[in-house]
């Protein structure tokens, strides 16, 4: 599984949201790709325990084995349930955006395991620093093929 500690990670996954543009269409979902990367940076805050959020119900029965699933190396499933924490509706600034994500990537990635939340996640529960940069990349992964990048 690809590592957003690996700073080769980092920097591909910062080319590809470098060619999205507000005319860029996604593939599946409703989300613009403005959105999306708003959708992503809410992920790396939680992350990194700027934002802390409490392990839904559902997540204590269900969380680790679906933590399991996703950090097997399978792509991720489309159209998920998000966490309404994480879903973004209003307008978005791709720039804006894109200039936001590419900060929080870099602090993650130089940060290294130090910068993860001791925090649990809302939904997989507790997670070690390499369970979070693992989820991080397959999360922006999954979000920039949505858009075909």
């Amino acid at each position: 599984m690809r590592s957003l500690f690996d700073p080769a990670a980092s920097e591909e996954l910062k080319e590809r949201m470098a060619k999205l543009t507000p005319a860029t269409e996604r593939l599946w979902g409703k989300m613009s790709a403005a959105q999306m990367l708003a959708h992503c940076s809410v992920g790396m805050e939680v992350s990194m325990g700027d934002k802390v959020l409490r392990q839904v119900l559902l997540g204590r029965v269900f969380g680790k084995m679906a933590k399991a699933s996703l950090l097997s190396g399978k792509p991720m499933r489309r159209n998920l349930p998000t966490d309404k924490t994480y879903v973004v509706k209003d307008d978005r600034d791709l720039d804006v955006e894109r200039r936001k994500l590419a900060a929080l990537i870099d602090r993650f990635q130089a940060g290294g395991p130090e910068a993860c939340t001791k925090h649990p996640h809302s939904f997989f529960g507790r997670m070690t620093a390499e369970e979070w940069s693992a989820l991080n990349y397959a999360h922006l992964d999954h979000h920039l093929g949505q858009f075909g990048v």
